[in-house]
């Protein structure tokens, strides 16, 4: 069987996002809101990122557990739907928007934020949706109870 992808887009789909932001921020700054809104934000911000950081350890310990692979360019052992997996079926993914949203709350861009949603949408075309064509090939009925069951993001 062949793997769901020939690159693993995703850490390269986010940092991208992040390094863009990042220079965009510097480059042409956006405005963001002031006072104790942004106080708020930015405390919002930390529970966002340790909320993404929690969900993405988990997801890893649940991929360790089932004893497959957690790199989208290699074939699935097993088919994980325990842990964060039993609420959404892209823990890592959402984890990543998330954390690169948090990032963008802390230091008060709001090119995080449109740049967490660009890479959730291309993370979903170049990533997710060749990894489910791959698990229900894999997997089959299995597969497809567990797609009906649970979301794909949230």
């Amino acid at each position: 069987m062949t793997p769901p992808n020939r690159f693993p887009w995703p850490p390269v789909i986010y940092l991208a996002a992040i390094a863009v932001s990042i220079v965009l921020g510097i480059v042409y700054p956006l405005p963001w809101i002031t006072g104790p809104l942004s106080d708020l934000l930015f405390a919002a911000g930390w529970l966002v990122v340790a909320a993404a950081v929690a969900v993405e350890v988990a997801a890893f310990r649940a991929f360790s557990r089932a004893r497959t692979t957690v790199m989208p360019t290699r074939v699935s052992e097993h088919l994980v739907t325990t842990g964060p997996f039993a609420f959404t079926r892209n823990p890592i993914y959402l984890g990543n928007t998330a954390l690169t949203i948090g990032i963008g709350l802390i230091v008060g861009s709001l090119w995080f934020l449109l740049f967490a949603v660009l890479a959730a949408v291309t993370t979903q075309k170049l990533t997710i949706e060749p990894e489910e064509r791959h698990l229900e090939a894999r997997f089959g009925k299995k597969y497809r109870d567990y797609r009906a069951r649970v979301r794909r993001w949230l």
